[in-house]
């Protein structure tokens, strides 16, 4: 009997914390943000190219970094150099792209309806920064330089913080 009520004790113990931390998870949001790969620059007109073989590399490299990351959606511009950026981890997580504009996008329909979700959004070198100072509501981070196609914007909310890392994935 005593050892009926030690683990029914346990038991007990156990499932507040597992519910605490389901609790927690919900109200955590993070959203990872990146730049497209590299694309094809061998035509100077063409303002939609695709990848180039190196963003293709990377786009791979990508979804590999993301592997132990479980997304509930993953956004896109609607360009062949971000679709393609962004279709290996979508389809590692089997999801479909979620096509948005940057500069016409509901931004608190966005944040409510990615509320408690781990999101990636795949942007240009001025659409990735903006994006994650509206998320953050300040002025953080600078327009990123046409050749970085590394850098990796973290962005946690919770109930009482905001936080913000750039990471440089290469």
């Amino acid at each position: 009997m005593k050892n009926f009520f030690l683990l029914s004790l346990l038991l007990s113990f156990a499932l507040v914390s597992c519910a605490q931390k389901k609790e927690n998870s919900v109200d955590t949001t993070t959203y990872y943000l990146i730049r497209h790969a590299e694309k094809d620059r061998s035509d100077k007109t063409n303002r939609d190219p695709n990848l180039s073989e190196e963003g293709k590399q990377r786009a791979e490299l990508w979804a590999s970094y993301f592997e132990n990351i479980e997304f509930d959606a993953i956004y896109s511009t609607d360009y062949n150099r971000t679709r393609e950026t962004a279709r290996p981890t979508a389809e590692a997580n089997e999801l479909n792209l979620v096509f948005y504009d940057p500069f016409k996008i509901d931004f608190e329909e966005f944040l409510t309806k990615t509320k408690g979700k781990t999101v990636l959004i795949v942007g240009h070198s001025n659409t990735t920064p903006m994006l994650t100072n509206r998320i953050l509501g300040e002025e953080k981070y600078e327009a990123m330089d046409e050749t970085d196609n590394i850098s990796l914007f973290k962005v946690t909310l919770t109930e009482d913080s905001k936080t913000s890392e750039l990471l440089k994935i290469d």
